[in-house]
């Protein structure tokens, strides 16, 4: 039978863990004056309350390994609870969200997407501030942990292509699982506090440096102003905002192995070159169209840059409005954020080893086409790749696009134009947050849109944030069997 006791003390203990996390919000806002401190700390007593009384209710099964069954409703469980208590701090606090506008925002800070239904940001309390940055902080770690330990396990979108490296390369190196944890956990605050302190010397407000490097490194995007980066003319604060969005759309695992003495595997990764040549052309071409429009080249080149990363990365900054750089600019901006980073970092959407399988597929049979007689095999990496692997990854595409266009059509049921419907599934799927258009793109937000089209983007969100095969193997009625 079933036992549901193992993840319910899981859960128990994420939760938990987002009831102390709003603790030091609720202090900021006391220390600071702010009413929305009650908030804040009714919101604590309930969600520890119900986080303890789920660790101590299903502690009897916490030991042994989960099954299978049992992680894949784990993962995708805690995506759909953390959002629930994490939004009440914005329903109950001077924001006073509706159910679906806190359930909205929230799902977007822990997937990390940064879409938003608030506007008056410049005004808003320091505290919901500060907790839209923790949230999507703590999703950016959580992100991290999934895709690393998880994920490649689960045999989800190809991401097993990395197990033998995530687990069997770090034993050489770190004898733990617990030690490799505790390593992701500190490059991650490494970067985050090398963030703050670069923002806050280029002329960041410590408090603003803080929720912007949190969001950066997460790759999350939500910011502390309705201008987003754009509030910020310092062309230094852009440039960092570049460097750490880049940073965390890469491979973690290359991190602790740099950590540990051995910069080559970074170096080589055919993941990094790719990503990093992609980002390169881009940024070429969008810097000759912006040239072309302001005749300017160190702040087109600068713009271009920036808001490239953003995208690309799934953070979703923005430093002005890029559709106003014409069709061709927002053309390359949609394409783009269906690209995503690197597997194994807090970036979003499709990622770009599913794309060099997909090519290096596409090669070996063009290949067999003209040598019938011959074996062709898929490499990655000069590996051969697994027909276990191929299938897994065909079987994301797939599902991907067929989601993105089921989304779409649902959203233009609803009521959206079609370039804000198709946009808007795209950044929700891909989490990448703004979409194109003068409704959700980059100099507006999703607070206009029916009811019903922000639970559509609530779901898109967690699927896409989820690798889509971990949500949707639950549909199947052979998964309950087992």
């Amino acid at each position: 039978m079933f036992d549901i006791r193992p993840i319910g003390y899981v859960i128990g203990l994420f939760v938990t863990v987002l009831g102390v996390a709003m603790l030091p919000v609720a202090i900021t806002d006391a220390l600071s004056a702010d009413s929305d401190w009650r908030a804040f700390l009714f919101s604590a007593v309930i969600t520890l309350v119900c986080g303890l009384g789920m660790v101590f209710t299903c502690r009897g099964r916490r030991t042994g390994a989960l099954s299978i069954q049992q992680t894949f409703i784990l993962t995708t469980a805690a995506w759909i609870v953390l959002p629930a208590f994490g939004a009440m701090p914005l329903m109950f606090g001077s924001t006073a969200l509706s159910l679906t506008d806190g359930i909205f925002e929230a799902m977007s800070g822990i997937t990390t997407t940064g879409a938003t239904v608030l506007s008056g940001l410049d005004t808003t309390s320091a505290g919901i501030l500060l907790w839209r940055g923790i949230l999507q902080w703590i999703g950016g770690i959580g992100i991290v942990v999934v895709a690393i330990a998880i994920l490649p396990q689960l045999q989800v979108g190809g991401m097993q292509l990395f197990r033998s490296e995530a687990f069997d390369t770090f034993g050489k190196i770190l004898p733990r699982a617990a030690e490799i944890a505790a390593q992701l956990g500190y490059i991650y605050l490494g970067l985050t506090v090398a963030a703050m302190l670069a923002y806050a010397a280029s002329g960041m407000e410590p408090f603003d440096a803080l929720v912007h490097a949190m969001t950066t490194i997460a790759t999350g995007g939500l910011a502390n102003y309705d201008a987003s980066m754009g509030h910020y003319q310092q062309p230094m604060i852009h440039y960092f905002g570049a460097f750490f969005m880049l940073a965390s759309a890469l491979p973690y695992v290359r991190f602790v192995q740099l950590l540990n003495g051995s910069a080559r595997p970074l170096l080589r990764d055919p993941q990094v070159r790719t990503f990093f040549a992609v980002v390169g052309l881009v940024v070429l071409v969008l810097t000759l169209v912006r040239w072309d429009l302001t005749t300017e080249v160190e702040p087109s080149f600068r713009s271009a840059l920036f808001n490239t990363v953003s995208i690309i990365t799934g953070t979703g900054y923005a430093t002005e409005d890029y559709s106003l750089w014409g069709p061709f600019s927002m053309t390359v901006f949609f394409l783009i954020s269906l690209c995503g980073g690197c597997a194994g970092s807090t970036s979003c959407s499709v990622k770009i080893f599913r794309y060099q399988v997909l090519a290096a597929a596409v090669r070996a049979q063009i290949r067999a086409i003209h040598n019938p007689s011959s074996v062709m095999r898929a490499r990655y990496d000069g590996r051969p790749i697994s027909e276990q692997v191929l299938s897994s990854v065909m079987a994301f595409f797939m599902l991907f696009y067929a989601t993105l266009a089921i989304v779409t059509l649902v959203l233009s049921l609803i009521g959206l134009d079609f370039l804000t419907a198709l946009s808007a599934a795209a950044a929700t799927l891909g989490n990448v947050g703004p979409g194109l258009g003068d409704v959700i793109g980059p100099s507006g937000n999703y607070q206009d849109l029916p009811v019903s089209a922000k639970w559509t983007c609530i779901i898109a969100m967690l699927i896409g944030r989820l690798e889509l095969l971990s949500v949707f193997v639950m549909l199947a009625p052979d998964f309950w069997r087992r």
